[in-house]
C-alpha cells in the first residue's frame, strides 16, 4: 500500500443519547483496506488479459502443455474471448488511474444494503425498516487500547465486574454522570467466550479493543472485545511428530480427519467435521470457528499435531485458466482455504498445538489409490477424502505415501534391505536384513542340527527303509499243516 492520506478533519456524527461517534480511524483503516483489495484487483486484471493475449496469439485448436493452455478450441471462443480481452483492458485502464491518483470507492454501511434501497420488495422491506439498518450499519463506537492504561482502553473502559464507562470528548464533558469526564453505562456485560482470557488481560492491564454496534434485527446493543496474540513460537518438526499426527482434508463441506501414530499407520475410526459455508459472511466465519474448534479439541485430547496442506487457489479460480469446467471453478472458489488457515494457525496457537504444513501435490490421488480400498471394511466405510488425509498425515511424518516399498529384484529376499517403511527411524534394526533362524522353511539348517520331530513313516513301498525285514511263509505247505501250525503257535 502506498502513503496514507491526510484527514483533514475528523468526521462527526450524532450518536445515540447524545454521543459522539468518531469515523476518523475506522475511515482510515477503511481506506487502507480498499487500497489493498484495490491493488489486488489491478493485479487479478492483469494477470487475465496477460492470459487472453497469450492464447489469442495461438492457432485456433493447438493443444496445450503441462501447467499451459494452449489455443482455444473454435474460432466462435477465439472471438468470444477477444471482445473479453477488450472489456479487461478497459477496466485496468479506469482501475490503475484510481490506483495512481489514490481514489477508492467505498460504501459506509455496506454496498449491498445500498442496492437493497432499489429493490425494497424483493427483499421483503420498508422504508422504515431499510433506513434503521441502514443507520445501524453506519453508526459504531470502537475505540483501541492501550498496554499500561486502567483495565487495558482508556477510551472504552470495561471493568471485571461489566461496568461499561466511556470516556467523552471536551465538547461532551457537560453529559458525564461519572468523575474525569465519563459516562457509565446502566447495562453490565458478560463475555460468554475466552471470558477468563479477557478477564486475565484486563486484570494486567495489557491492551484490548472494544466496539460498540447495533442489532437491528435483534434490537439490542452488542459489544465485541478484540486483542492481538503474541508472536507464535516455532516448534522442531521432531517435536510435533513425537505424539503423532491429524491428518486434515480441506474440503468445500467438511474436513475429512484420521488419527496417526509416528510410525504412520492409522489409528481409530475416521473423522469428519462438517460446516456450512452458504449465508452472510458472520455465519461463513462461525461455521469455520465452530469446526475448528471441534477438530482442535480433539487433537488437544489425544496430544497430536495438525498437519494440513499449504492450499492457495489464488491463481487458479480465473476462467481463463479453467473456461470450461464451471463446475471446478465454483468448487475451488468455495474451499476457505485462506480464512481457514488464518484461523487455524491463530486458535491453535492458542491450544499449544502445533501445525504442520505440507505440500499438496498428489494427497488425494496416491491417498485413495493406496489407502481407500485397505482401510475400507464392511462395518466402516472410508471416503477418499480421509484416505487424502492419511496421505497428509504420513507425509508429515516423514514416510511415503505408499504402504509399503517394492519387493527388492534379488529373488524377492532381503539381500537389498528391509522391505517395509512401516519402522520408525529410531527403531533397533531398521536397516538392516531378516534374522537366519535355523529351519526347514528357510532352508539354511545344518546337517548337524538335531531333528526334533521324527520322520515319519512311508506310504509306499518304493521308499520303504532298507533295514526291514522281509517274511514270507512257504507256499508247500497244506491247509492241514498251516491250521496245525496256528495252533502251535
Amino acid at each position: 500500500m502506498s502513503v496514507l492520506r491526510e484527514v483533514a478533519a475528523p468526521f462527526v456524527v450524532p450518536g445515540p443519547s447524545g454521543v459522539a461517534v468518531r469515523f476518523t480511524k475506522a475511515s482510515n483503516d477503511q481506506w487502507g483496506l480498499a487500497r489493498r483489495a484495490q491493488l489486488a484487483h489491478v493485479q487479478g486484471l492483469e494477470a487475465g488479459v496477460r492470459s487472453i493475449a497469450r492464447r489469442l496469439s495461438l492457432p485456433v485448436g493447438e493443444k496445450g502443455r503441462k501447467g499451459t493452455p494452449g489455443g482455444y478450441r473454435s474460432r466462435r471462443e477465439w472471438h468470444a474471448k477477444s471482445r473479453r480481452l477488450r472489456v479487461l483492458e478497459d477496466r485496468l485502464e479506469a482501475v490503475r488511474a484510481d490506483w495512481q491518483t489514490g481514489v477508492v470507492h467505498v460504501v459506509r454501511g455496506g454496498k449491498q444494503l445500498l442496492n437493497t434501497r432499489h429493490h425494497l420488495d424483493a427483499a421483503g422491506l420498508g422504508e422504515a425498516g431499510w433506513r434503521a439498518r441502514w443507520e445501524a450499519g453506519r453508526r459504531f463506537l470502537a475505540a483501541d487500547g492501550e498496554s499500561g492504561k486502567r483495565y487495558g482502553n482508556e477510551t472504552i473502559r470495561v471493568s471485571p465486574d461489566g461496568e461499561v464507562s466511556v470516556k467523552l470528548p471536551a465538547p461532551l464533558a457537560h453529559l458525564a454522570n461519572a468523575p474525569h469526564g465519563r459516562y457509565v453505562l446502566t447495562a453490565r456485560v458478560a463475555f460468554a467466550r475466552r471470558g477468563e482470557q479477557w478477564r486475565d488481560r484486563i486484570t494486567d492491564h495489557r491492551a484490548v479493543a472494544y466496539r460498540i454496534h447495533e442489532d437491528v434485527l435483534r434490537g439490542r446493543w452488542y459489544l465485541t472485545v478484540s486483542w492481538t496474540n503474541p508472536p507464535v513460537n516455532c516448534v522442531p518438526l521432531a517435536a510435533a511428530r513425537t505424539r503423532g499426527m491429524l491428518g486434515v482434508d480441506t474440503n468445500a463441506d467438511h474436513l475429512a480427519a484420521w488419527r496417526l501414530d509416528t510410525h504412520g499407520n492409522p489409528v481409530g475410526a475416521p473423522l469428519r467435521f462438517g460446516y456450512d459455508l452458504t449465508g452472510t459472511a458472520t455465519h461463513r466465519d462461525a461455521q469455520i470457528r465452530h469446526v475448528l474448534i471441534r477438530l482442535l479439541h480433539f487433537a488437544k485430547r489425544h496430544s497430536l499435531a495438525v498437519a494440513v496442506e499449504d492450499l492457495d487457489f489464488a491463481g487458479e479460480k480465473t476462467r481463463e485458466k479453467h473456461g470450461g469446467r464451471k463446475r471446478f471453478r465454483r468448487l475451488i472458489s468455495g474451499l476457505p482455504t485462506a480464512r481457514l488457515r488464518a484461523r487455524l494457525v491463530g486458535m491453535a496457537a492458542e491450544l499449544g498445538i502445533p501445525v504442520v504444513a505440507v505440500d499438496p501435490a498428489y494427497t488425494s490421488k496416491w491417498g485413495a489409490q493406496h489407502w481407500h480400498k485397505p482401510l475400507t471394511s464392511i462395518n466402516r466405510a472410508t471416503t477418499r477424502h480421509h484416505a487424502a488425509a492419511v496421505a497428509i498425515g504420513r507425509r508429515a511424518l516423514g514416510h511415503p505415501i505408499r504402504r509399503r516399498t517394492a519387493p527388492p529384484l534379488q529373488h524377492q529376499s532381503d539381500a537389498a534391505g528391509h522391505r517395509t517403511v512401516q519402522a520408525g527411524h529410531g527403531s533397533r534394526a531398521r536397516e538392516e536384513t531378516r534374522p537366519r533362524i535355523p529351519g526347514p522353511r528357510t532352508r539354511c539348517v545344518s546337517p548337524d542340527t538335531e531333528r526334533k520331530r521324527a520322520t515319519s513313516a512311508s506310504k509306499t513301498v518304493r521308499d520303504a527303509p532298507d533295514a526291514q525285514v522281509r517274511v514270507q511263509g512257504s507256499l508247500l505247505l497244506t491247509e492241514e499243516e498251516r491250521c496245525h501250525g496256528v495252533h502251535d503257535r
